[in-house]
């Protein structure tokens, strides 16, 4: 009952489980073009969003902020800023405006961007429009 392990066995290992994780990766790759379309958001693309993602940008927002996860952690999650404002944009961009020249001495706080109304209608939808990405829950808590 002892066998020993020959280049045959060792061949048929190897293209057996080759073969089997390129089947696997086709599945996967087969399930994730027939579950994409059924996600996207691309209907909500407006130029005031796309507007919004050049001051998000230009802003280097995400050097302290995620979004859906990507970014610093210096500042809060905006994945979900928009539902976490009580799903107001002017909630938001009063908030934006809100802020000191400088930031609060000695605490983590956003500066002022002096932002004009159409940058900030802009960012704010923007922020609207991740909201509303489906992200399968996630952040996984309103606060971000």
């Amino acid at each position: 009952m002892h066998e020993t392990f020959t280049k045959s066995m060792a061949r048929n290992i190897y293209y057996g489980g080759a073969a089997f994780f390129v089947l696997v990766f086709l599945g996967l790759t087969f399930d994730t073009t027939h579950t994409l379309p059924k996600r996207d958001n691309r209907a909500n693309l407006t130029e005031t969003v796309a507007l919004g993602k050049k001051v998000w940008e230009n802003n280097n927002c995400i050097g302290c902020h995620t979004l859906l996860g990507e970014g610093a952690y210096f500042a809060p999650e905006l994945g979900n800023v928009y539902k976490r404002f009580g799903n107001s944009t002017e909630a938001i961009k009063a908030f934006i405006k809100s802020r000191p020249e400088n930031g609060v001495p000695g605490r983590r706080s956003m500066p002022q961007f002096h932002l004009t109304d159409q940058e900030l209608e802009g960012i704010a939808q923007f922020l609207k429009y991740s909201s509303e990405i489906n992200t399968a829950n996630w952040p996984p808590n309103i606060q971000g």
